[in-house]
């Protein structure tokens, strides 16, 4: 019997740190491909997958402001980071076969497509990857606040958060070995325990649209496969 995945349109949130790997800065060519491989496995199956990604390996708005910086160019710059890591993501999809377009929310013509909500529904319905770039066009906002805007926008089923943990814990895991993960949290209680699944702009938006939000490791192996498939991987944030 075929498998049939939980989901059909996602919206895949990836850290620019997630693409260093272990390296200080930049982008970590074997990371990358093992990202493209795992979005690549859950297209066959039908997915419509969106993707925002950050800055931070190239360039985060918050410490540049911290350093002295305008915030209002600090996050500008962060924006034009992520369009950096949109395109080395869709360049190694290319390579992989994997159909993609980057959208900016920067109007950068010459390099990649603008925004267009009606363009990238198209797209996931032809069944490209439509990666995001330059969070929500806006400085202070977050792409975390970008992630749950686009995939409200394209009416992905579930926003899922690729971070270096495999869930949402009782306690930090690290430093706690009683912390216990949360298969599953509402949304009323994750705001109960103050935990910061995304930033408060992100979360109140999800809350609002009953966009459920999966945060899950994208370190560990076929961990995007087991989230799209329903099984109990990371932790579920829902209504």
């Amino acid at each position: 019997m075929s498998a049939v995945p939980a989901y059909s349109r996602i919206l895949l949130k990836l850290s620019g740190e997630a693409l260093m790997g272990e390296d200080s800065y930049g982008i970590n060519e074997t990371v990358v491909s093992r990202i493209v491989s795992e979005i690549t496995e859950i297209t066959r199956l039908g997915v419509q997958v969106g993707v925002v990604i950050g800055g931070g390996n190239i360039f985060r708005g918050m410490s540049g402001a911290a350093g002295g910086m305008d915030r209002a160019t600090a996050d500008y710059m962060g924006m034009l980071a992520t369009v950096m890591n949109a395109m080395a993501l869709a360049d190694a999809m290319r390579r992989a076969d994997l159909p993609a377009r980057v959208q900016s929310a920067l109007r950068i013509d010459q390099v990649v497509e603008p925004y267009i909500r009606g363009r990238a529904i198209r797209h996931l319905e032809m069944g490209r990857v439509v990666i995001f770039a330059a969070g929500t066009g806006n400085p202070f906002f977050t792409t975390d606040t970008a992630a749950a805007l686009r995939g409200a926008e394209i009416g992905a089923q579930i926003v899922l958060k690729a971070t270096k943990v495999d869930g949402i814990y009782t306690a930090d895991p690290k430093k706690d070995p009683s912390a216990r993960r949360f298969a599953r949290i509402s949304f009323d209680e994750a705001i109960a325990r103050s935990l910061a699944v995304l930033d408060a702009t992100a979360f109140a938006l999800c809350r609002d649209q009953k966009l459920p939000i999966n945060v899950f490791s994208i370190f560990k192996p076929g961990a995007l496969y087991r989230v799209i498939m329903g099984e109990d991987e990371g932790t579920l944030v829902h209504s």
